[in-house]
């Protein structure tokens, strides 16, 4: 008798084992492909520009480089930092503006100093200095030191966090700085955008770097739906990708119009 008994209980006993473990392969393999989502999410939007990196770099022309992009990001990933004193969102986040900081301001110091070599070489005379402190709107984002782009960004930085530090309770505030971060950001394409239709062409711009933006920001997108982030971030990222599809569709339209005045 107590060994039907025993039994009946090793019996009761296997079952629930087998869910148990179960449970914890799933929850192991939904631990990793968070983990791995969480790395691409850090890392994935810097990995768009390392081809554009090494187009200006091999070429020694920025031309068809937007530095207006470089802007975008920068104050993009800045309100996000701040933001997030008000509003916290999860971590991944936060260290990939901090690494999207660094890369944009790469980017940004081989964009002048390829372009400062190009004015210097193409003309007899040196050509004149425009700095951050001369306080000349009609330069600005149009400087020839890199100094002046980090002298305006400080200034920024330190401003906005004031004004942060202040108004740090109020909700209407930090929601509009998140706002103007993720909507900043939304607007990256544009300026590259405009750069295209403005010079009928997308030569010098790194084809890679848009098929990398627009499955990067729909990635991401997707990523803020799931991870249930702020409303602001899964909208402006609808938005973005939307501009990365015209980028896109700005490659098809003018290589088939060089194709035309070919023939």
């Amino acid at each position: 008798m107590r060994m039907n008994i025993i039994e009946n209980q090793r019996e009761l006993q296997e079952p629930n084992l087998s869910n148990r473990n179960t449970d914890d392969f799933y929850v192991q393999i939904t631990g990793f492909f968070t983990i791995l989502a969480s790395g691409f999410m850090i890392f994935g939007g810097i990995i768009p520009y390392i081809p554009q990196y090494r187009v200006i770099n091999r070429s020694r022309n920025s031309s068809g480089f937007s530095t207006l992009v470089c802007l975008a990001l920068l104050i993009a990933n800045i309100l996000r930092i701040l933001f997030w004193f008000g509003h916290p969102f999860e971590v991944p986040l936060l260290i990939q503006s901090i690494i999207m900081i660094i890369c944009m301001l790469v980017m940004l110091e081989l964009c002048i100093r390829v372009k400062n070599e190009m004015l210097h070489s193409s003309s007899m005379l040196a050509p004149p200095e425009r700095k951050f402190l001369d306080f000349d709107m009609d330069y600005f984002w149009k400087w020839t030191d890199f100094k002046s782009y980090i002298q305006f960004l400080m200034l920024f930085t330190l401003s906005i966090g004031f004004l942060t530090n202040l108004f740090v309770n109020s909700v209407y505030f930090v929601e509009t700085l998140g706002f103007l971060s993720v909507f900043t950001e939304a607007m990256l394409a544009a300026p590259q955008f405009y750069r295209n239709y403005v010079n009928k062409s997308t030569e010098g711009m790194s084809l890679i770097m848009v098929l990398m933006w627009t499955s990067g920001d729909l990635f991401k997108t997707i990523y803020f739906i799931a991870r249930d982030s702020p409303s602001q971030f899964w909208l402006c990222g609808m938005l973005q990708v939307s501009l990365d599809v015209a980028v896109l569709f700005q490659v098809y339209i003018y290589s088939s119009n060089q194709n035309k005045i070919l023939k």
